[in-house]
């Protein structure tokens, strides 16, 4: 088999992060804007949002600059997403509901999941820790974000199966990568079945069981 062209490796990686900061971001805004927050806190936490999960896996990898310090388009990108989407959610006097911020959150998770299983993999982490890095780039960026809103994250309360989802998926990929499929396939594989898993759980009402009680 040929080595992968570094090139279309990166593009397809750029690509996707870029698609899961926008899902992120969103689901930031829309958390800040049911909180009633201004715009400066708004903004703050699209970017905890968008930006934590990548961060931290990129701090566990040793990697510098950090992901988004090294395309700092990215920061432009939110900052531009976040206040046409704060505008357009005025005038249209959109109200976010907790339904809303599923969907873009759950996006985010798939793509979030893909590019930090695949860098990790790059880093030449064994297959476990290169899920692991993709879960935590997946899942902590909600964490902050609803940590920083006053919630207990999501992750954590609802039940509902939001970072097994993301473990599966990571493996999805690792699967797909050893069976042959290129990067980009494989990037496809695990973001794909994280959502749809991610989405059959919230449509079947899936539970995680919770800490029984006394």
């Amino acid at each position: 088999m040929l080595p992968p062209d570094p090139l279309s490796l990166q593009t397809a990686l750029l690509l996707v992060e870029i698609a899961a900061i926008a899902a992120f971001a969103l689901s930031g805004l829309m958390e800040a804007a049911h909180k009633r927050l201004d715009v400066v806190g708004a903004l703050a936490v699209a970017g905890l949002a968008a930006f934590g999960g990548g961060t931290l896996r990129d701090v566990l990898l040793d990697r510098r600059p950090f992901f988004w310090v090294e395309h700092s388009g990215y920061v432009w990108f939110l900052l531009g997403l976040g206040l046409i989407t704060m505008l357009w959610m005025r005038r249209r006097h959109v109200r976010p509901t907790r339904r809303a911020i599923v969907w873009p959150d759950t996006l985010g998770l798939g793509l979030f999941t893909a590019t930090g299983t695949q860098l990790g993999l790059q880093h030449g982490m064994p297959p476990l820790i290169a899920v692991l890095m993709g879960v935590i780039t997946a899942v902590m960026g909600g964490v902050l974000r609803d940590i920083v809103c006053n919630e207990i994250p999501s992750a954590f309360r609802d039940h509902r199966p939001y970072a097994l989802c993301a473990f599966a998926g990571g493996w999805a990929l690792v699967a797909a990568r050893s069976l042959g499929a290129d990067e980009a396939q494989a990037l496809a594989a695990g973001a794909t079945l994280t959502v749809l898993l991610r989405s059959a759980a919230l449509w079947g009402r899936w539970r995680v069981p919770a800490w029984p009680a006394d």
